[in-house]
């Protein structure tokens, strides 16, 4: 059973910046199959997709209202995903959640694994 860790997030004014981490529970790294993606779900709303990256290539997708402000990368070295979050803004509040699969081209869908969440909070 594949098991994700988020670590990062908190509390952070609006127009600042967070950023959360995803690794495999075991320490070992992403391998190339895998697809990694963010999604959250903020209080009373559905659980929504936010971002993801191929581990092969590093392709990225991101959901419309993030673009430009949020970004998914990985670090080769520590075989973890990460998702900078810039220009925060009270809206991304939210519970952020890793998820991966392997195989596929990333984007929103269905994911085989996730990670328990952390809370990110956007005060104004």
């Amino acid at each position: 059973q594949v098991q994700l860790i988020e670590s990062g997030g908190g509390l952070v004014q609006a127009g600042g910046s967070l950023r959360v981490s995803c690794a495999l529970a075991n320490g070992r790294p992403f391998n190339l199959y895998y697809v990694v993606g963010w999604f959250r779900q903020a209080l009373g709303k559905e659980r929504e997709f936010v971002g993801s990256i191929t581990w092969r290539g590093g392709r990225t997708y991101y959901k419309d209202s993030v673009k430009g402000r949020f970004a998914v990368s990985r670090d080769n070295a520590k075989g973890t995903v990460a998702l900078q979050m810039n220009s925060l803004k009270p809206e991304d509040t939210a519970i952020y959640f890793c998820a991966a699969k392997l195989g596929g081209d990333g984007g929103p869908g269905t994911y085989d694994y996730w990670g328990q969440g952390t809370q990110v909070t956007v005060s104004s």
